[in-house]
């Protein structure tokens, strides 16, 4: 609300102001991306939580929430922070990147990947991805060829889970590991995916995960470190307390944040854990509905499919090809629109973005095909069936219209 839509003498909304906004039609069955899945169970634990006295940023809640997701991930720590973009952070300063650094990373994500290596002072070099959108390991290898050759190896390799997909990590560890580059995954996307048999959370030195409200669970905003190292749990746990020492009077030796997830929203966070596979399962429904969609109308591919990995499905992708549709990724996300059907094109690479366009780039053509071709759709675990057979009647009008 802005100062002009209030009375400025008394601070007051004028009576207009205070009507409650009438959706339109198209407004109020809206079809979203992906909404926070949440219901009566997680009122109990958030309700339990603010019972108990524990408001303050720590409390039970939060140490269990830490625990039970440790146990769930497969590593012996996570450290329950405000956002995915401070796990990233802190993972970044663990691993010891500093101002001056280069930081290796996929063109092919989102924002928060390539802001967190920039908080510490470093630069992010970006590498272009393979068909799953994920950074291709043979161009990183590249990369670190020549890096090696001109003696400036970089601090660390960010590699992202798109769209909840694991990254290739049986090519990519090997090659970080002949360089002695530690990894830090960005894995804000896949929680609850496996990477040949294994859950999410434990490739390379530590991985960071959201817990952002369009993501496979939700704490409201949030989101973890998750690692098998002690000290570098311990150092993250320190730095998002503000750095303060271990005495009475606040004591501080270097400048640390405020990155401490709170004990109410880690009770919610508690409740989604509970239901993440049903969460996941529900994600993985949608998507083979849209496989058996696509594969009946040419020019329309599942984005990422035939790998062998089981991930989480939290946004399903198509790939659109105009020639045989006659109809542009993006004018179909348009006439989605319109329908109240909410789509994304895929991530716009980094290496396109403005405040990145002076950064190093290795390849390219691919990640940028994918964004002019690529759309995500609507795929919440939150998404009711009927929704979904309004999105595929909608897809089924529009492409038939499209080929006349």
């Amino acid at each position: 609300m802005t100062v002009s839509e209030t009375d400025r003498s008394t601070g007051v909304l004028p009576p207009t102001a205070a009507r409650p906004h009438s959706p339109s039609p198209v407004e109020a069955d809206r079809i979203p991306l992906s909404t926070p899945d949440v219901g009566s169970l997680e009122e109990t634990y958030l309700l339990a939580a603010f019972r108990s006295g524990w408001i303050a940023p720590v409390g039970p809640d939060l140490s269990a929430f830490e625990s039970e997701l440790a146990a769930a991930t497969g590593v012996a720590h996570a450290v329950a922070l405000s956002s995915g973009t401070a796990a990233l952070h802190l993972g970044l300063l663990g691993l010891g990147v500093r101002t001056g650094d280069r930081v290796l990373t996929s063109t092919m994500t989102f924002a928060a990947t390539a802001n967190a290596i920039t908080y510490c002072g470093a630069t992010p070099e970006f590498v272009d991805c393979g068909p799953d959108g994920n950074i291709d390991p043979g161009l990183l290898h590249h990369r670190l060829e020549r890096s090696a050759r001109a003696g400036r190896l970089p601090a660390a390799i960010v590699p992202v889970d798109l769209l909840g997909r694991p990254a290739d990590y049986e090519r990519i560890l090997p090659v970080a590991a002949e360089y002695e580059v530690p990894v830090l995954v960005d894995a804000a996307e896949s929680l609850g995916s496996e990477y040949l048999g294994q859950p999410v959370g434990g490739f390379g030195r530590a991985s960071a995960v959201s817990f952002n409200g369009n993501k496979i669970m939700t704490t409201s905003g949030g989101g973890a470190l998750l690692t098998d190292d002690p000290e570098l749990a311990r150092r993250a746990a320190h730095l998002a307390a503000q750095a303060r020492q271990p005495v009475v009077h606040y004591e501080h030796q270097e400048i640390g944040y405020n990155y401490r997830l709170s004990n109410l929203l880690a009770a919610l966070g508690r409740a989604q854990l509970t239901r993440l596979e049903q969460m996941v399962e529900r994600r993985r429904a949608h998507r083979r509905r849209y496989a058996d969609f696509f594969a009946e109308h040419p020019g329309l591919a599942l984005f990422g499919d035939g790998n062998h990995h089981r991930d989480n499905a939290w946004l399903t992708a198509v790939i659109v090809d105009e020639a045989e549709t006659g109809i542009s990724a993006g004018a179909l996300g348009r006439m989605l629109a319109d329908r109240g059907i909410e789509t994304r094109p895929l991530w716009k690479p980094m290496h396109l973005q403005p405040v990145f366009a002076r950064c190093s780039m290795t390849g390219g053509r691919l990640s940028e095909f994918l964004f002019s071709h690529g759309l995500t759709l609507p795929s919440g675990s939150a998404m009711r069936d009927d929704q979904l057979d309004r999105v595929l009647s909608a897809l089924y009008e529009l492409l038939t219209n499209g080929r006349r």
